[in-house]
């Protein structure tokens, strides 16, 4: 490629069906109940159904459901601009109000993008009766994983 050159979009159904595949293979995501929703280069919509089991004493979602779905969130959208494997490298988040509902939603972009990292934010909702409330607030740094020996 040029210097200079972008790449050619992903095909969006491919792209999201890759994203499917990813979410799939990681058995923690599977015990929650995550679902990918919506996936472009550096963006996402990541999902959990709330069911009892996640939920703390008081019926609130719990603050470590809150963490995961941004947490992964951030990840995806930090690896689908970089487009190379990833992992998170910090985040912080903020909880705004009890996640209370149906279900979790987040979404998350990239904000900036470096050649070895990039910088994320996301928002998580709770949908109760159709509307969402904003319940959280992230960002986090997403770095490239090194090259592998072979």
């Amino acid at each position: 490629m040029a210097a200079g050159a972008e790449a050619a979009p992903p095909d969006p159904e491919q792209f999201l069906a890759f994203g499917r595949a990813a979410l799939a293979s990681q058995p923690f995501s599977q015990l929650l109940g995550a679902e990918l929703h919506a996936l472009r280069p550096g963006e996402v919509e990541l999902q959990v159904p709330l069911s009892p089991q996640l939920l703390q004493q008081n019926g609130f979602a719990h603050g470590g459901v809150l963490s995961y779905l941004a947490d992964n969130a951030l990840t995806f959208a930090g690896g689908t601009a970089l487009r190379v494997p990833v992992v998170t490298a910090e985040f912080k988040i903020n909880y705004l109000r009890p996640g209370l509902g149906e279900r979790l939603v987040a979404r998350a972009r990239a904000v900036h993008v470096g050649r070895s990292q990039t910088v994320c934010s996301c928002e998580v909702f709770a949908v109760q009766h159709g509307t969402e409330k904003l319940c959280a607030l992230a960002q986090g740094t997403i770095a490239r994983l090194p090259d592998r020996p072979a």
